[in-house]
């Protein structure tokens, strides 16, 4: 069987984060745990609300929800869903008639996102097995779709933000953290898997981000200015911080609208 560039980089992602979810405390080239959640801006009093297992594996890259887009009652899809950090905020902010979809393709993470809903009392939770690309939900399922550091991982950005588009009902919102970059990397870097994994080499720019949103469909696109964030200055790498400086990676939190 004739394995693609895209299963390797899909291949290298499933391992790390396996890693993230089953290793936490064991050090990652990128921020994680409780530290990285301060480092990206979640407040003490979220995060001190859930338990500690969800927190232990974080590896967002900033804080989605300075977008505010949820509502009470609100159904929301969390793309690369992880440990469960940003599915039981989620929770919390939609309440009890709300309903908090969890999509993530690696395994040790829906398992163990799965036992912090349940430790949490988060009965409004639903963990399911997919992909940014190929998200295994029908059309106009979701009003709100989250997403934190996951995008820059998938080698099809336009087919992500298409599938975003396809399952949100009109006029849902997207709230997305995610890590840009100012010089794109080589054709050689992007052939590495094992560095898409790190979070630079499969990140693209802002305009290209932004772009993959507005040919997808989406309205009121935008960065939040305030949100910009050296995400990588708080790596224990120095290789690392020395790579994201040069390509002058950062994070950024975006939303946009499905227009109505």
């Amino acid at each position: 069987m004739h394995v693609t560039t895209n299963d390797r980089v899909t291949r290298a992602v499933q391992a790390m984060y396996t890693d993230v979810a089953t290793r936490p405390g064991a050090g990652f080239h990128f921020p994680t745990g409780r530290a990285a959640c301060e480092w990206v801006g979640y407040p003490t009093e979220e995060i001190d609300a859930l338990p500690p297992s969800a927190v232990e594996s974080f590896a967002g890259v900033g804080y989605p929800f300075a977008a505010d887009g949820m509502e009470q009652g609100d159904t929301v899809l969390d793309i690369g869903c992880g440990s469960g950090t940003d599915v039981l905020i989620a929770a919390r902010r939609v309440g009890a008639q709300g309903r908090v979809i969890g999509l993530d393709m690696t395994r040790a993470m829906r398992e163990k996102c799965l036992a912090n809903a349940r430790a949490a009392g988060a009965d409004n939770v639903e963990i399911v097995d997919g992909r940014a690309e190929s998200v295994p939900l029908p059309d106009e399922h979701v009003d709100v779709v989250t997403s934190n550091g996951v995008i820059n991982l998938v080698p099809d950005k336009d087919a992500a933000a298409r599938e975003i588009h396809r399952v949100l009902r009109p006029g849902g919102r997207v709230q997305i953290a995610d890590i840009v970059v100012r010089d794109m990397p080589s054709e050689a870097c992007r052939a590495q898997p094992q560095l898409w994994a790190e979070c630079i080499v499969g990140a693209t720019t802002l305009d290209r981000y932004l772009d993959s949103f507005r040919h997808a469909g989406f309205a009121e696109v935008e960065a939040l200015s305030d949100r910009r964030l050296d995400y990588f200055a708080a790596s224990d790498s120095e290789s690392t911080r020395e790579t994201a400086a040069g390509f002058g990676a950062h994070s950024i939190v975006m939303r946009a609208v499905k227009p109505a």
